[in-house]
């Protein structure tokens, strides 16, 4: 696997929070992958103009803020082409359950916007691929009680996350993998 890792949530969030960029890490995140599940290719860099239209009014960001995210664009990359079905989540480290859950659901919800964003065409996606969206939407909007037994609410929010990934995983199989030449269908 990769040498790169996803940088620490509190750092991104504090970076974020400085260049007055209204959007937690876990939403920049969450985007990004939806723009790579959705159709975004490898190589482009039109990432970085639909980011700054999405979060800061067509503004670019920092240097700093830029470059934690393409660590994390970068990472994603790696992880989808990788066939390990691994994915990596920048979510909050924190013991407060109700956190997380939040965190969680805002990555959901901004990994459906990143689909929206690259135009992913769902409509004309599988039923499996549809079935995937829908859990997601439900899923962003995750609530916990904090009167809830937080030791069985951490184990169920485990589940939901490895659910979330493999929601994540089948909508990028569809949308997101692009050959690597079109084939030729010239007869000679």
């Amino acid at each position: 696997m990769s040498q790169i890792s996803l940088p620490n949530y509190l750092t991104v969030a504090d970076e974020l929070k400085t260049a007055e960029i209204a959007i937690t890490p876990a939403e920049m995140h969450g985007l990004l992958i939806g723009m790579l599940s959705g159709g975004l290719s490898n190589d482009s860099e039109a990432w970085q103009s639909l980011l700054f239209d999405y979060t800061n009014d067509g503004m670019g960001w920092p240097m700093a803020c830029l470059a934690i995210a393409e660590q994390s664009l970068k990472l994603a990359r790696a992880e989808l082409a990788d066939d390990n079905f691994e994915l990596s989540t920048l979510l909050p480290e924190d013991q407060d359950i109700q956190v997380y859950a939040q965190a969680m659901a805002e990555w959901v919800s901004h990994f459906v916007s990143g689909l929206g964003l690259i135009d992913a065409q769902m409509n004309k996606a599988s039923a499996q691929t549809k079935e995937a969206l829908q859990d997601l939407l439900e899923i962003a909007k995750l609530e916990v009680d904090a009167e809830d037994d937080q030791e069985e609410q951490a184990a169920l929010l485990e589940q939901v996350l490895e659910h979330v990934k493999v929601c994540v995983l089948t909508i990028h199989t569809e949308l997101g993998r692009k050959p690597a030449k079109p084939e030729s269908k010239t007869v000679h």
